[in-house]
Parts: C-alpha cells; sequence; structure tokens
C-alpha cells in the first residue's frame, strides 16, 4: 500500500506550511499530493505550484469540480500540468454538491451520473490528442449549425494517459467509477466496512466493464493525529467529522449523511444533522459517536496506526491518502514522518 497527502483546500490558515508540507512528503517518498477545491483556491493553481518545488511526488486534483468547467478546459489543464511536471500529475473530478454546483458555479445539479460519463469520455478523448466530436444529452461537440469544427489537443501530455479519479459516496457513483475511471477517491473510510460501504459498488462497475480491481486504485483520505491519547486526539475531530455529516449539504442532499447512515449510525447521524443544521454545532460535534471518528482516522501511537494501515491493506485500499493534524508545521512533519514508521511497522513499504 501507498501512501500520499491532502492538503485541502489553501487559505484554510496554514498555507505557509503547505509547500513545506508537500516537500517533507517528497523527499520522504509519499505517493501523491492531493489538492482540494470548493469555492475559495482552485486547485490546479496550487498543484502546478508545488511541482515546481518537488521532485518526484505526483501531484493529483482531489477534486477539480465538473461544473466548474468544460470538458475541454479540463483536459487542457491536466495535459498541460502533466506536461509541465514530468509526468506526475493526476486528475481527480467530481460533480460537487447541489448548493456549491448551483450556488457558485450557476450549473443546475441534475442527472450528476449522466454529466459525470460524458465529461469522462470528452476529457479522455481530449487527452488521447483526437479531434474532438462528441453527440450526447449534456454536451455536443462541435455546436450543430454554426462555424465549429473538430479540433485536436495542441500541448502533448507527457504521458499516453494521464490517470482519472473520480470522489464518490454513494453506490451509484462508486459503481460508475470503477466501469470508467482508474481510481475512487474516497472520504470518511471505516476499514470494517469498506467492502458493504464502497468496494462491492466498484467491484461491480469492473465487472460490467469486462475488468478486474487489478490496477485501479482505491484511494481513500482520512486524518492523521500521533499521540498516546486517543480520546483526546479524537475529539480534536469532532467539528469536522459533523461539519460533514450534518452541515455538508440541504437536509434531503447530505451524501456524508448517508453513509454514515450505512455504516450503521443511522440515529446518531439524524441527531447530528438536526443540531448542526439548527445552528448548535457544538452540540452536533458533542452527539458524534467516537467510534465514528476512531473509524475513520489514523489516531494514536506508530504502533497503534500500522495497525490501522493493515486493516485498511486488508480491506483493499492501494493509496492511503492521510491529512498530517497538527497546529504547527513541527507538528504536521512529525505526523508526516510518523505516518512513513507506521507504513515500514506494518510491513506495507515498499
Amino acid at each position: 500500500m501507498r501512501l500520499g497527502i491532502n492538503l485541502g483546500y489553501w487559505g484554510a490558515g496554514m498555507d505557509g506550511d503547505n509547500l513545506a508540507v508537500a516537500q517533507e512528503a517528497d523527499r520522504l517518498g509519499y505517493d501523491v499530493c492531493w489538492a482540494a477545491e470548493a469555492y475559495g483556491s482552485d486547485a490546479p493553481t496550487v498543484l502546478a505550484w508545488v511541482a515546481a518545488r518537488t521532485e518526484s511526488i505526483d501531484v493529483g486534483s482531489a477534486i477539480m469540480q465538473i461544473p466548474a468547467r468544460q470538458p475541454a478546459m479540463t483536459a487542457m489543464t491536466a495535459a498541460t500540468l502533466d506536461s509541465l511536471s514530468g509526468g506526475r500529475f493526476r486528475l481527480g473530478l467530481g460533480v460537487s454538491g447541489p448548493q456549491v454546483s448551483e450556488g457558485w458555479y450557476g450549473v443546475a445539479f441534475d442527472k450528476p451520473l449522466a454529466r459525470t460519463r460524458e465529461y469522462v469520455e470528452i476529457v479522455r478523448k481530449a487527452m488521447a490528442r483526437e479531434r474532438l466530436t462528441y453527440d450526447g444529452e449534456h454536451w455536443t461537440l462541435p455546436l450543430p449549425g454554426g462555424p465549429g469544427k473538430p479540433i485536436k489537443l495542441t500541448v502533448h501530455p507527457q504521458r499516453e494517459h494521464i490517470p482519472l479519479y473520480i470522489a464518490a459516496i454513494g453506490p451509484k457513483n462508486l459503481e460508475q467509477t470503477g466501469e470508467i475511471a482508474d481510481g475512487a477517491l474516497l472520504i470518511f473510510p471505516s476499514a470494517a466496512h469498506l467492502e458493504e460501504t464502497a468496494l462491492r459498488h466498484i467491484r461491480a462497475g469492473r465487472e460490467k466493464a469486462g475488468l478486474t480491481m487489478d490496477g485501479f486504485d482505491v484511494c481513500p483520505t482520512v486524518p492523521l493525529a500521533v499521540g498516546d491519547d486517543v480520546g483526546a486526539l479524537a475529539d480534536t475531530f469532532r467539528p469536522y467529522t459533523a461539519l460533514y455529516v450534518g452541515g455538508m449539504g440541504s437536509r434531503g442532499q447530505n451524501f456524508y449523511n448517508r453513509l454514515a447512515r450505512r455504516m450503521g449510525y443511522e440515529k446518531e447521524a439524524a441527531e447530528i444533522q438536526d443540531r448542526y443544521l439548527s445552528g448548535d454545532k457544538d452540540g452536533a460535534a458533542a452527539a458524534v459517536p467516537h467510534q465514528l471518528i476512531d473509524d475513520t482516522t489514523l489516531l494514536g501511537p506508530v504502533e497503534r496506526i500500522a495497525d490501522r494501515m493493515r486493516a485498511y491493506a486488508e480491506a483493499g485500499v492501494t493509496t492511503l491518502t492521510v491529512s498530517p493534524a497538527g497546529f504547527t508545521l513541527d507538528e504536521r512533519i512529525a505526523a508526516l514522518r510518523a505516518g512513513t514508521r507506521a507504513l515500514e511497522h506494518a510491513g506495507l513499504a515498499d
């Protein structure tokens, strides 16, 4: 199993340290550095900056939002970043959520699965430097009856095939991801529940496409915090978990809340959401079960983290992406180093 890091959103208060974290991960042999975007910093700019200041670590978007860009623009960006980085770019895509898609980008959040499938098909054709034609429900290229003509990408990516990942949570999205992507970006993954909540759906998609799981990258993101007091460490992640389970999206369309329910936290997920949406964020954080946090993070001393890494590997994870926690740069660097020691202790390092 490989290790990656996720820098999260730029502008979250740790910008001055993020490059140092990425450079240390590069030095330690981490496989990939991901950056996110929502409605603040964009991922490609951050990744270009990181790629320019590192040597061998891959850089990946987790995610570039589908409603933010036309698919041909995404292909242009991916090809450019792959060329500039010397073949180190990974393209992660996702539909975002209805509030961001419609409120920020003005794009209707309808038929997300069909939209994703068409988007991926167009991006792949463009990155393969085919003359771009497409006749779908959401995109038609060139537009009929006008001056447009099929055009071919002029930039040559470093590689013939840029790895394409999709952020997926729901069963249908996971199945489609297995069918059309090279990897899945997962959040709030529990090793104990990974098969039922994600892998069986991904596997079904792979089988539909006549493929196996060989070469498919199962890539969940988990916070990593090192210390002896597991309970105290878990408590620091209560607001984070409450935000996603309780406040990400509307009451009727919160994908993370649904995931918590599928993991067996039906009653708790409902209470967290009720409290969060009523404005009681502290109460929502207090309602998050310790076990939910512990199941979806890497907490404790190195030996305990190694045991958890082994469980993820046995569950089918191929790249475990960590978000190194800490209030200072030194604490985040220490967490990164603990991650590599834990991987070695677990017997999972190359």
